[in-house]
């Protein structure tokens, strides 16, 4: 029977993807890793999710990541893309994709008085609390992480399996509210899986996994609960632009309005960047460009008018000094 579901499995030879503590309460976080191979590994339920968190869970040069690999014949020592990088033309590696498992990442969130942390199923109730009514009475996996039992509060990570196949950006959607990490939704980023390696002391967790009994999968909200809101129309070029410049600065401002949460910084970024190159060569005045850039980031969805300010200025600064040079 063909699985209908897998995980993506980041090895980095030779790096430590697990966090080292040690008993003077130090620690060192994990090695970056450049260069990577991609393994998929076939998912058939949570139960086989399980198996491969034990099984990852001594590897510690691994990880794991929601994205999908993009290309078969490129999987040893790639570098984890999910947009080509223009800078130094390293192609995509990973791709968005939708999957029924879903890891919810809690850090700090303070536990009932006289909570044990070795209990991780009491820890896990106190946290369900937090969540979607839909995730209380699920199936799930409860894993400790690295600084549960070492620092305050609950810091556990919660897997479950999904009624739905979920994409990132749904998952944010769904989870917009919820005391959870966003970030993990992220098709290449990083899920840490290694159990954390303890320098001259014992492992204050015994078990650093167990599993919620409960019903087989969370009931997902349907997609068109899950859908982005509308967008508003942009605001036309004012005429502050000059002749065919328009078309092609209208093009980057719906770039940056149609793009993906959690993503759409980046996007921006990069619209400024080539913005400023039109103004480097007088073809757009700068303010109105910058007005318009966060206009279009915050019809988009934007968040923080402050970072989107910011990030339209640094980029037009970058393309107008890389278009001097």
């Amino acid at each position: 029977m063909q699985a209908v579901e897998s995980a993506t499995v980041i090895q980095a030879h030779g790096r430590r993807l697990s966090k080292l503590i040690r008993a003077d309460g130090t620690s060192e976080a994990y090695d970056r890793a450049r260069l990577v191979d991609l393994h998929q590994v076939a998912l058939a339920s949570l139960d086989a999710l399980a198996d491969l968190l034990r099984d990852l869970a001594e590897r510690r040069d691994c990880a794991v990541v929601r994205g999908a690999i993009l290309d078969p014949d490129r999987t040893r020592g790639v570098r984890r893309l999910l947009h080509a990088d223009t800078e130094t033309g390293d192609a995509a590696t990973l791709r968005e994709t939708p999957r029924h498992w879903i890891a919810l990442d809690v850090d700090s969130l303070p536990l009932p008085p006289g909570t044990d942390p070795r209990d991780l199923a009491g820890c896990a109730g106190a946290v369900l609390a937090h969540l979607p009514e839909a995730f209380r009475q699920a199936r799930a996996l409860v894993q400790a992480t690295a600084s549960h039992a070492i620092k305050p509060g609950a810091r556990v990570r919660l897997w479950f399996w999904c009624s739905r196949p979920l994409s990132g950006a749904e998952c944010k959607r769904w989870m917009a509210e919820a005391q959870v990490d966003r970030s993990v939704f992220g098709a290449a980023q990083l899920i840490y899986t290694a159990r954390p390696i303890f320098d001259g002391m014992a492992d204050p967790i015994p078990c650093r996994m167990v599993i919620l009994p409960g019903a087989n999968a969370v009931q997902a909200p349907s997609p068109a609960a899950l859908a982005p809101p509308l967008q508003p129309a942009l605001p036309a070029p004012s005429n502050a632009f000059k002749g065919d410049e328009v078309t092609r600065f209208a093009a980057l401002l719906r770039v940056v309005q149609r793009a993906p949460e959690g993503e759409r910084h980046r996007h921006l970024f990069w619209a400024a960047c080539r913005a400023g190159e039109l103004v480097a060569r007088g073809t757009l005045a700068p303010d109105a460009a910058a007005g318009a850039l966060v206009a279009a980031a915050m019809a988009g969805g934007g968040r923080s008018l402050t970072t989107a300010e910011a990030t339209a200025r640094d980029g037009l600064l970058r393309g107008i000094r890389e278009c001097g040079r």
